[in-house]
């Protein structure tokens, strides 16, 4: 019996998919899915419900319509089914007279096969005048420039509005009579990437980066954009976010994220890690054995799409003809296009009909090479393995999944991933995070599979020469020379880890910091204790001390264990470290943030901060928040200015105290101290679980403005019910008298 995956890779929207921002509906409405990209809007969270066949898109509805109070529903469209048989489906649902929005989302592309042109497809413009003879009378038509749909060149009464309006557009139609249509223009973002390759669209010069100093993690910048090149970063105070310059398709919906965090970058390029100088690494044994091909040798190779998986398939399956022997290769690619997971079923034989059959067998793999192990504990490639047959080899790199998007705080379950792998494999498989040495001897994440094709060869794992695998990779004619690189190191791993570990540590790389979670209780204290001298003075860091140690010793004294003092010290901390104006303006001007600066990106560019402070605000936004403004790098020196002036925080010259953000803060800290002399006052061993969830609870309160305020209100609600478990705790459980 296999184990259950603990975790798996969805398929999700690019990175500036337009899906990200049209199949949203207002709060209370449901949409209909329909067939294309769009259709992955049922895994995601958008009151998105069932799908039907090409061209059915909101026809249920009509014969749901008359048997529910339900008045009305949205219905997603792409424009190639639109063109296809979607606009006769528009047709019976205006017959019929049902409540029905439907929403045309027009991304230039059959996006979800590769990107093809829709055969006779239709413009935007057109699209309006067909809908209007069919006898619709209330169209929109949002898109990211609405300027360049005139009066004139759209059907009569057509509407047109910004796509930031769209959720105001939906409100409106919702409450309309009869079948009413937004047409959402905004071209797919896949399509876009190569265009701009090409030079056949505009590539614009302006990049996005987050200030992990200033990110509380909140994850509004993923609520608004749900874009996956928002990605987790691990630092000693917890999950922040960062944006992947590799992936970044340049939509910039994560800049609406309520945060001062987004610093926009105009005219600069993403600096590219230079390989290091590998010289020549040397003659290297070859493997002690080879596997003999008395019968055939199956190798599952697994991955994420978009970084080369499939291309390992191929070259072995190359150098297996160079030496004259048979491969068949099966690519399971799937969503690959949309980061699901791919997986290449590879099968070796002496001989071509000892081979009849391209998929592995349940049970029969030799060899599974996983560049991702989430990947790796899927039941596709899990049911392949066998515990005295499979031997892995296993990137223990950790790749997100798209379920950070939806959860801020999602837990990868690498452990969990290990142990199962662990137990399905032989044990003498190996597990190792090939990307890191990719990426800092070869300067690209890319090289991560290659790599681990040459340590299987030199652990005896393929029964192919390096000879052929090297000729193969010169075949292929792409990158020839990371590529042999790579599989000599991903040798050099295998044969003599301790001289790749030498050359790493050669390049002088920054270390990542190191994460919350694994850093010791005296390691939190000490580097809190520094924090909160550098944000206000040596004073505020000795009260902070003094509270955590009475926590600690009454932790010693009752016998609890850690967990009640490194919640305090871990929050208490964060609360008195509230990101006010003159916090935010020394993190932009310790120096730290102008390295990153360099550290990410090159050429002559120009820096905006992307705020919205509270005595410069300029109206709302779509959301009824404060409208954030782009201010230049001339407010720097006014950072610096605001930075020094900290020394009036909490005195009579303070002149944001009044705020009701501040005077929230001041609260919360004082709502705490008193918790924790409460907490200590019904320690015990039945409360003391519950007392480390209170004391907690300052983790959940995130964010800037109105999203912290929305977070307070959510934690307030659990901490009703804690205080109330603490003040009246079960019975302790009886202890039975031995006889």
């Amino acid at each position: 019996v296999q184990a259950v995956a603990p975790i798996s890779r969805t398929p999700y929207f690019c990175s500036g998919c337009p899906h990200n921002t049209s199949t949203k509906v207002p709060e209370g409405s449901r949409a209909f899915a329909g067939i294309g990209c769009h259709f992955m809007a049922l895994w995601m969270d958008r009151n998105t419900e069932t799908y039907t066949h090409m061209g059915g898109e909101g026809v249920p509805w009509v014969g749901v319509a008359p048997f529910t109070k339900e008045e009305h529903v949205f219905a997603n469209l792409g424009d190639g089914t639109y063109f296809h048989s979607g606009s006769l489906a528009i047709r019976q649902a205006i017959a019929s007279g049902a409540n029905i929005t439907y929403k045309i989302l027009y991304n230039d592309a059959t996006a979800m096969t590769g990107g093809q042109h829709v055969d006779g497809e239709l413009s935007p413009q057109q699209i309006t005048f067909q809908l209007h003879s069919e006898g619709i009378r209330e169209i929109y038509l949002v898109s990211e420039n609405p300027d360049a749909y005139p009066a004139s060149e759209i059907a009569p009464g057509v509407k047109t509005a910004h796509r930031d309006e769209l959720d105001a557009v939906m409100r409106t139609c919702r409450e309309l009579k009869g079948t009413s249509a937004i047409v959402f223009v905004q071209t797919c973002a896949a399509e876009k990437r190569r265009r701009r390759k090409r030079g056949l669209m505009e590539d614009p010069p302006r990049r996005v980066m987050i200030n992990p100093a200033v990110c509380e993690g909140c994850g509004d910048c993923s609520v608004q954009s749900n874009c996956i090149s928002v990605e987790p970063l691990e630092t000693e105070l917890g999950r922040k976010r960062t944006i992947n310059q590799s992936t970044c398709n340049k939509d910039y919906s994560c800049l609406k994220g309520f945060c001062p965090s987004f610093v926009t970058i105009d005219g600069g390029k993403p600096r590219r890690r230079a390989p290091a100088e590998l010289g020549d690494i040397g003659a290297l044994p070859e493997p002690i054995s080879m596997p003999a091909l008395e019968r055939p040798y199956n190798i599952a190779i697994g991955g994420v799409g978009g970084t080369g998986v499939l291309t390992i398939g191929a070259l072995l399956g190359m150098a297996a003809h160079i030496e004259g022997k048979a491969s068949m290769i099966l690519d399971m690619s799937g969503l690959a296009q949309k980061g699901g997971a791919v997986l290449s079923h590879v099968r070796l034989s002496e001989h071509t009909a000892d081979v009849t059959c391209s998929r592995i067998v349940t049970g029969t793999a030799d060899l599974v090479l996983a560049a991702d192990e989430v990947v790796a504990v899927s039941k596709d490639t899990i049911t392949l393995c066998e515990s005295g047959r499979t031997v892995g080899i296993i990137n223990s790199h950790v790749i997100p999944t798209a379920d950070f998007i939806l959860n801020r705080d999602f837990n990868f379950q690498s452990r969990n991933v290990n142990a199962v792998l662990e137990t399905a494999l032989r044990k003498d498989s190996s597990f190792y995070d090939f990307t890191k040495p990719a990426e800092a001897l070869l300067g690209d994440s890319i090289a991560t599979n290659i790599m681990m094709m040459g340590y299987a060869y030199q652990k005896g794992l393929l029964p192919l020469s390096a000879a052929a695998i090297e000729q193969a990779i010169e075949v292929n004619g792409v990158s020839i020379k990371m590529n042999t690189q790579a599989f000599r190191l991903g040798r050099l791993a295998a044969a003599e880890p301790a001289r790749l570990e030498a050359m790493m540590k050669g390049q002088d790389r920054k270390e990542a910091p190191k994460p919350l979670e694994a850093m010791s209780l005296d390691e939190i204290i000490d580097h809190r204790s520094r924090l909160l001298t550098d944000y206000q003075n040596a004073k505020l860091a000795e009260r902070y001390r003094n509270l955590v140690s009475q926590v600690r010793d009454a932790a010693i004294k009752g016998g609890y264990g850690e967990a009640l003092p490194r919640a305090v010290a871990v929050n208490y901390a964060k609360l008195l470290a509230y990101k006010d104006e003159y916090e935010v303006a020394r993190l932009y001007t310790d120096g730290k943030f102008e390295q990153q600066l360099r550290d990410q990106f090159e050429g002559d560019f120009k820096i905006s901060f992307n705020l919205a402070p509270p005595i410069l605000s300029r109206g709302v936004d779509a959301l009824g928040r404060p409208k954030k403004r782009a201010f230049g790098a001339w407010m720097l020196p006014i950072f610096r200015l605001l930075a020094k002036l900290r020394v009036l925080r909490g005195t009579a010259f303070d002149i944001f105290a009044h705020s009701p953000d501040r005077k929230l803060e001041r609260d919360l800290i004082a709502g705490y101290e008193k918790d924790v002399a409460t907490v200590l006052g019904l320690l015990s061993p039945v409360t003391v679980d519950t007392a480390v969830e209170l004391l907690s609870l300052p983790d959940r309160i995130r964010g800037y403005g109105p999203v912290k305020e929305k977070a307070v209100q959510d934690a307030k609600a659990r901490y009703a019910q804690l205080a109330a478990d603490l003040a009246s705790p079960p019975p302790a459980p009886r202890q039975l008298a031995a006889e």
